[in-house]
């Protein structure tokens, strides 16, 4: 099957959404809203730290009104739904049919198990798109979340919503335990099932991750990106990121995060600073974007931030460092109008 393109409407209303912010003169504002609305998930990945950091907290679901709050309240055109797991929320059909009907791009992330439910309450749409955890072929992801049967029933949901005409996309998380031949295979499955693409990013060494030796340092990050992304090897295959940000990952770009462009909403508030990082939570987004804080965040600054490569922290730095240097905002214009690579959804 041949996979399907992301609609050119999000790349066009993303390069006027960020064109009118610089005329305003802002220079920190968000690309993405990180909308949590729990925390409870229905498995236990290994290289998850979420349900373990909001243990005291992951009965609570939040109200269909506070979410859509936050995403007005944060006004990025993008909103990336997880948790948690988000097929669990007792109203998440509320959620993404209220945002879809004002026209936010929605992404959900989900492991797919719950999927079939979710068809029957929200609607296909150009504004909304599943995207499926996938951490390798069939051994290689059970492992991953624990779980044996996961990736024969992720496989199942992806090929049931391409059949019922949802956009769908995957994500995978890097880890020093990931075998690039099996990720190979795997990027190739779901092109060929007909996914718009695969999103990749390493893992972020979140403090209650039970197995801390599974994370990467920057430098076996660029050396297993080199071979992962090998021109050679990845022909045929469709990677939802943009070019420069995969390029960043091969260690041939540098970047400072700027992940005040990725607000993470959850039960608790807004995490602050960041989506890998919550030394607190607030209630008011504006906080997020003070220079200030900023100056004690970000590689060379905290040493929590020296391995991370997220693509909501460094994918959107690609975007924003373009807007100044023409020949890579050609690179993005090039790959947004063959609907190849974008802002990325965690």
């Amino acid at each position: 099957m041949k996979p399907a393109q992301r609609p050119l409407e999000l790349s066009l209303r993303l390069a006027f959404y960020i064109l009118k912010n610089k005329l305003r003169g802002r220079k920190r504002f968000p690309l993405v809203t990180m909308l949590e609305p729990l925390e409870m998930c229905n498995l236990a990945c290994v290289g998850c730290g979420r349900i373990r950091e909001y243990k005291p907290v992951l009965n609570q679901m939040m109200p269909v009104d506070v979410a859509l709050n936050a995403a007005q309240e944060s006004g990025a055109p993008i909103v990336s739904i997880a948790g948690g797991e988000p097929t669990i929320h007792p109203k998440i059909d509320e959620i993404i049919n209220s945002l879809v009907e004002k026209k936010y791009f929605v992404y959900c992330c989900t492991n797919g198990l719950l999927l079939e439910r979710m068809l029957k309450k929200i609607p296909p749409s150009k504004y909304f798109c599943w995207v499926i955890h996938m951490d390798g072929m069939e051994e290689r992801h059970d492992e991953s979340v624990a779980r044996k049967g996961v990736f024969k029933k992720a496989v199942q949901g992806i090929e049931m919503a391409l059949s019922q005409g949802y956009r769908v996309c995957t994500n995978t998380t890097v880890f020093r335990t990931s075998d690039v031949e099996d990720l190979w295979q795997m990027f190739r499955l779901v092109k060929d099932l007909g996914v718009e693409g695969s999103m990749i990013s390493p893992g972020y060494e979140f403090v209650d991750a039970p197995d801390q030796n599974m994370f990467l340092t920057r430098q076996e990050s660029h050396n297993l990106f080199k071979k992962l992304l090998d021109p050679a090897k990845t022909q045929g295959m469709q990677f939802y990121n943009n070019p420069l940000y995969l390029n960043f990952l091969r260690g041939e770009r540098d970047y400072q995060c700027t992940a005040w462009s990725n607000p993470t909403y959850t039960v608790m508030g807004w995490r602050k600073p960041c989506y890998p990082l919550a030394d607190e939570h607030v209630q008011d987004v504006a906080e997020l974007f003070d220079a200030e804080l900023w100056e004690h965040y970000g590689v060379g600054r905290d040493p929590r931030c020296a391995n991370c490569m997220m693509h909501c922290g460094f994918e959107s730095a690609t975007i924003f460092q373009a807007i100044s240097t023409p020949k890579d905002w050609a690179t993005l214009i090039k790959a947004g109008a063959a609907h190849k690579g974008g802002i990325t959804a965690a």
